[in-house]
């Protein structure tokens, strides 16, 4: 693994706030995702240099990514609605609730089947925020698919 760019994210944080219910797996996807995403990532606002500081909130049907460099005189909000994700969204925490459920249950074949729709429907939303932020923010797949699992936890309600 090679050293981040400039342009990526040195911490984020979630908007405690905006999330409503938490699980011991959902508590782990973001802890994973968080990690993960400080590890690795490539993320790019055109106009500013990283690395940032992000914080990640909903509001008004928006996911909100409020930006603070040492580019940038103040903090810098890009906002995007939530109605192109909240399909996958609804699908993936479906999914994730009977791939909870099947890793209880122990059933090999039946985990790794729901695990690639799992795989499937991330695959998806990531793509569909990407699109979203298109000409906002430049950012690898792997950093789009750990905003979307983080997306997923605040999107919970």
């Amino acid at each position: 693994m090679t050293a981040p760019s400039p342009d990526h994210i040195k911490s984020i944080t979630l908007d405690e706030s905006s999330i409503k219910k938490r699980t011991s797996e959902l508590e782990h996807e973001r802890t994973v995702a968080m990690n993960d995403l400080i590890e690795w990532n490539y993320f790019a606002i055109p106009g500013a240099q990283g690395p940032y500081d992000i914080t990640l909130s909903t509001s008004e049907n928006r996911i909100k990514f409020t930006a603070r460099s040492s580019s940038l005189a103040k903090a810098m909000t890009i906002a995007v609605s939530l109605a192109p994700l909240r399909g996958v969204i609804r699908d993936y925490f479906l999914i994730c609730e009977s791939y909870f459920e099947a890793v209880k249950s122990g059933n090999l074949p039946r985990i790794e089947a729901i695990d690639m729709s799992r795989r499937g429907l991330h695959n998806e939303g990531s793509t569909l925020l990407t699109a979203a932020l298109e000409g906002k923010v430049a950012m690898d797949s792997e950093t789009s698919r750990r905003l979307f699992t983080l997306i997923c936890v605040l999107h919970l309600k």
